[in-house]
């Protein structure tokens, strides 16, 4: 049954006079179907919806620049491994969200755009290791300068407080969902 107001211990919203198009939804859904709890789509929508307007504004930066997100996130991680700013496939592709086949998709455009180097390790001619070249590090250096100001910019509303109590509570939901995915084999991947 719905409660006439609403009550934060069971998952509802109390009414705001900034509502959105989310809570609209939850409100339907409330109407509509008063045996379920809608309110998850209280917080999934908003972060959908965060994550969305995040990648615009995010991708007009990179594309300054003459990158995407993916881009970027290879030749920031070769700068933040410090000099000599080099790391194999593997460990980019440990360190990211992408394959092994996607990084290597992704050294190869940043290679053919003069921005890495790959080189075979010495002692060992198995190991390639990809490399900013001088061209790269300027890029990532502008472009990390650059992607910092947009995000401060996008967080200028919320107090320093208010930012660490959201990342807390992002990387509090982050291993929720986790926890809550089916393994297969207990390694935390989910079965196709």
């Amino acid at each position: 049954m719905r409660a006439s107001k609403a009550d934060p211990e069971a998952g509802e919203q109390p009414a705001r006079a900034d509502s959105d198009a989310v809570d609209e939804i939850v409100a339907q859904w409330r109407n509509q179907r008063p045996d379920l709890d809608p309110s998850p789509i209280a917080l999934f929508g908003r972060v959908h919806r965060v994550y969305l307007r995040y990648q615009a504004v995010i991708s007009r930066g990179f594309s300054e620049f003459g990158l995407n997100s993916a881009s970027f996130d290879v030749l920031a991680a070769l700068r933040r491994a410090g000099p000599p700013y080099r790391k194999t496939a593997t460990e980019l592709a440990t360190g990211s969200l992408l394959s092994s086949a996607g990084v290597t998709f992704r050294l190869d455009r940043l290679e053919q755009a003069g921005l890495i180097v790959r080189q075979r390790d010495a002692r060992d001619r198995r190991v390639v290791y990809s490399q900013l070249t001088d061209a790269g590090l300027a890029v990532i250096e502008q472009a990390i300068t650059k992607h910092l100001e947009h995000e401060h910019r996008l967080l200028a509303d919320l107090t320093p407080r208010e930012r660490a109590e959201l990342a807390r509570l992002l990387g509090k939901l982050e291993a929720s969902i986790l926890a809550a995915e089916p393994s297969s084999a207990g390694n935390g991947s989910v079965p196709t």
